[in-house]
């Protein structure tokens, strides 16, 4: 085996084994690589365009709260949507359309001869209908629900996309900038699956979720996530006491399910996160049902899991049925509600390349290379050089009420997410792509 592919491959054994892969595990940067972002430093539109971005660092901060201030709860973002696409269309994108499922999409053409790069912030938050996402300031912290996860992410792009503009750059590849629907919680990844769906000739994506520049995501966590719902007839729990109970094997579920052990590398994980049943404390339970969420760096260990915990869950009914000597009272039925595919990107790729340059160029040093479950969790599973990169300044409190921001050198998040997009699509007469098509 060459070098290259030994290197590339311990690397991604590595990512499978570990939540987290740090900087010093990948390759060096390669020479491809570094002659394209000698050659960008140096053009004078590109350099115009990064010191618009940080003249425009208050911009981004308005834009950041004016976002996060427009609700967008999971499955209710279309407000927030319309908003968008209105700002892209604003800044020249005429053709931003919002498709079926919702993504709010706005293509920048190329030359035409390039690679088609995806560059997307998704317009959900984990939040509530109803929830107070006003944006509160308080010593230089800016404080709601949502206001970096993914407000920041929304307002880089936008900057990113201005910036493009003011300096008049004209890319190699084309650009397609979206806001999707659907990353938290339940949305399950559904804007970014649909647009997949939707779209066949994707060479390469990058999602703005997160501030940290110091990190890049290039490895998608899976997830399984399940409804399971234990139902019987139900009685009076004196008078029709002796028959199964839904809540009763619930407990047994649970109780089982507790016991499961887990591989710590790939790091693999579960819990039962809800409960709900019953319908009073003097009543045996009709219906009972348990939350389950399964997650881990390896689709096998993953599966293997799902495949455990379903089982238990079914030894579960029949022994609740056999403690009262009954057969098939208490039955059990499962709902799929989360699907998150796992994969891993290969350390080496032209794209992680581009990213890690990108950071450094503009003074930022990546400490961890990880897994995450984010909107690139598609892409890796089809195949698709995938990265997440942080849009820069400080937060804490992600998807609590608590959620706050901090603008602390904020600028250098676009202003990377600039230097590794222009880097993979390449510039006109300056560099050609970094990022191959497929």
């Amino acid at each position: 085996m060459k070098r290259r592919q030994l290197v590339a491959a311990c690397a991604v054994a590595l990512l499978a084994q570990s939540p987290f892969a740090w900087a010093q595990s990948a390759p060096p940067i390669n020479a491809a690589t570094e002659a394209a972002f000698g050659k960008l430093g140096g053009h004078a539109p590109v350099k115009q365009a990064l010191d618009f971005i940080k003249a425009e660092d208050e911009r981004t901060l308005k834009d950041q709260i004016e976002l996060t201030e427009i609700p967008a709860p999971p499955f209710k973002e279309s407000v927030r949507a319309a908003e968008y696409q209105k700002r892209l269309k604003a800044l020249g994108l005429a053709d931003a359309r919002i498709d079926a499922e919702g993504n709010v999409i706005a293509l920048r053409k190329g030359t035409g001869r390039g690679p088609v790069l995806v560059v997307s912030a998704h317009l959900d938050t984990v939040f509530p209908e109803g929830t107070d996402v006003k944006v509160k300031v308080k010593d230089n912290k800016y404080h709601a629900p949502g206001i970096y996860d993914d407000g920041r992410g929304l307002a880089s792009l936008l900057t990113v996309v201005r910036a493009l503009d003011h300096a008049k750059i004209r890319t190699v590849g084309d650009i397609v900038f979206v806001g999707t629907v659907g990353e938290e919680e339940l949305g399950d990844l559904r804007g970014v699956k649909a647009f997949f769906r939707d779209h066949k000739n994707v060479d390469g994506f990058i999602s703005f979720d997160g501030v940290d520049i110091s990190r890049i995501v290039n490895q998608a966590t899976g997830s399984r996530r399940w409804r399971i719902v234990y139902t019987g007839p139900g009685g009076h729990s004196f008078s029709a006491f002796g028959l199964p109970s839904a809540t009763h094997a619930l407990g047994r579920a649970i109780a089982k399910i507790a016991e499961v052990r887990t591989t710590e590398n790939p790091k693999t994980t579960f819990t039962v996160g809800t409960l709900k049943g019953g319908t009073s404390v003097n009543a045996i339970a009709a219906e009972a049902e348990l939350g389950l969420d399964m997650r881990s760096n390896s689709a096998d260990e993953l599966k293997k899991l799902e495949e455990k915990i379903l089982a238990l869950a079914k030894d579960a009914a029949a022994e609740e049925n056999a403690r009262w000597n009954q057969k098939d009272v208490i039955k059990v039925e499962f709902k799929l509600v989360g699907d998150r595919p796992a994969g891993a990107s290969s350390m080496d790729s032209p794209m992680l390349h581009a990213a890690r340059k990108g950071i450094a160029s503009v003074g930022g040093e990546v400490k961890s290379i990880m897994a995450s479950s984010t909107d690139s969790n598609l892409p890796i599973s089809l195949g698709i050089p995938a990265v997440t990169l942080g849009s820069g300044g400080v937060g804490g409190g992600s998807h609590g009420p608590g959620e706050w921001y901090s603008p602390v050198n904020a600028w250098l998040g676009p202003q990377s997410e600039l230097l590794t997009i222009l880097s993979l699509v390449g510039v006109e007469g300056v560099t050609q792509p970094l990022l191959p098509k497929r």
